[in-house]
């Protein structure tokens, strides 16, 4: 196989592995909001939700590892406890939404069947292909991610092209920041940081070619995989924005709906539903088991913890993907302001030239990460206004980034600092 095709299977691959059906719904309710300003949302959304992940993969290129590779340069203790967290956040959070968007837009809108019933009957199904691994899921996955992209390119092509009411004023204070904060919602990041190392082995076991080789075919396929993101969610946010104005909608998966049938019509709808149904499906099996083989490892390989495992992401799977995909969305905010912070600290420092980013680095631009991204958490556990006396002295805080500038800092004047006692790195 030639390179210039492999680099091409492999965009496609990252291109899968990134467009999870959940996230479907996120850009056209996030336009839709945005207006006027749909362009600033979109590039905000661009930077959390494309950008970022893809530097994830590129971070997995460079270091030829796995997840608990990105945290090691700050301890290997920390890294074990960043890896569960991520585990535990995706089977609590990103994989109940799958059954949520599920029912929402595949079973809802047709019959009146109780939202509690599905998620059990869905995850029932999640836990017998997660202990009786087939082939079957990746085979569905490998079509369905075409079939959803040609429809998804339908419903922007017709809809931004037809004529629609004038864009609304935004609701947004500030548009862009709102673009990365929604772009949390995708998972994204984590997700690249999950699975970026697949692609990594994937190439790895072909043999044919080097560190070198891997690391550039990787970039190239980030790039095209990137793009091909940036080209959908854009599409969707100006489609959600031009639309703006044509329908009161109340929430994420009824715009979704609301715009596929004014393009496509009612057969165009339900066609849609099913193949959001089916790929929301294999993700949730893929975060199951990807889950269950994590804790494997964990203990040794023992097929029981993997059973055990698989069994418990099912059953917070039925008790969460009860409810509506809203009010996960809201209940995952706390959780991401927690660990996206630092994921995006981690997979910048991983891509940094190893001369800018030592072990002493990792570990104060972390610590300052992790400290000043607290009040951003706990602003959804403490009355309003309470943390003004700490937040007004951090910039950006009022945007839900107050780790931003400080971790910057905590960057540079680490490296100043090693560089004054070491003379030998100037030269570096």
């Amino acid at each position: 196989m030639n390179y210039s095709k492999q680099t091409f299977l492999t965009a496609f691959a990252l291109f899968s592995l990134f467009f999870g059906a959940g996230n479907l719904i996120l850009p056209p309710f996030l336009g839709y909001n945005a207006g006027d300003s749909w362009i600033w949302v979109a590039i905000g959304f661009a930077l959390s939700a494309v950008i970022i992940p893809i530097m994830a993969i590129y971070g997995h290129a460079r270091l030829q590892g796995t997840l608990l590779d990105f945290a090691k340069k700050v301890s290997p203790s920390l890294a074990l406890v960043y890896a569960i967290l991520i585990y535990a956040i995706s089977i609590s959070l990103p994989s109940p939404r799958t059954a949520s968007v599920t029912y929402e837009m595949a079973i809802q809108p047709y019959f009146e069947i109780s939202s509690l019933w599905i998620s059990a009957v869905y995850f029932s199904l999640v836990l017998v292909f997660a202990l009786n691994r087939t082939k079957i899921i990746s085979l569905i996955g490998k079509f369905l991610t075409p079939l959803i992209i040609i429809i998804l390119l339908c419903i922007i092509g017709i809809g931004i092209f037809s004529e629609t009411e004038p864009l609304r004023a935004s609701i947004f204070d500030n548009a862009f920041t709102e673009g990365i904060l929604e772009g949390y919602q995708t998972f994204d990041a984590i997700g690249g940081v999950v699975v970026g190392g697949v692609i990594v082995i994937s190439l790895a076991l072909q043999g044919k070619y080097n560190y070198e080789e891997k690391k550039k075919m990787i970039a190239k396929a980030g790039l095209l995989a990137g793009l091909g993101l940036f080209l959908i969610y854009s599409g969707l946010i100006a489609l959600g924005a031009m639309h703006s104005a044509d329908a009161e909608i109340i929430n994420r998966t009824q715009l979704l709906t609301f715009l596929s049938s004014e393009t496509l019509g009612n057969i165009g709808t339900a066609f849609l539903a099913v193949l959001v149904a089916l790929a929301c499906f294999t993700t949730a099996v893929g975060i199951v088991t990807g889950t269950a083989d994590f804790v494997k490892g964990l203990a040794g390989n023992s097929i029981i913890a993997y059973r055990i495992t698989a069994f418990i992401g099912c059953l917070i799977g039925v008790a969460v993907g009860q409810f509506n995909v809203g009010y996960i969305i809201d209940i995952a905010l706390p959780a991401l302001m927690f660990i996206y912070p630092i994921t995006i600290v981690l997979i910048l420092l991983n891509i940094t030239p190893s001369k800018w980013a030592s072990v002493t680095v990792f570990r104060v631009v972390v610590a300052t990460t992790f400290v000043f991204s607290i009040p951003d958490f706990l602003q959804f556990f403490v009355a309003e206004g309470a943390l003004d006396s700490i937040t007004t002295y951090i910039p950006l805080s009022n945007s839900s980034m107050g780790w931003v500038l400080p971790a910057t800092v905590a960057f540079v004047l680490t490296n100043l600092v090693r560089k004054t006692k070491d003379p030998s790195l100037r030269s570096g």
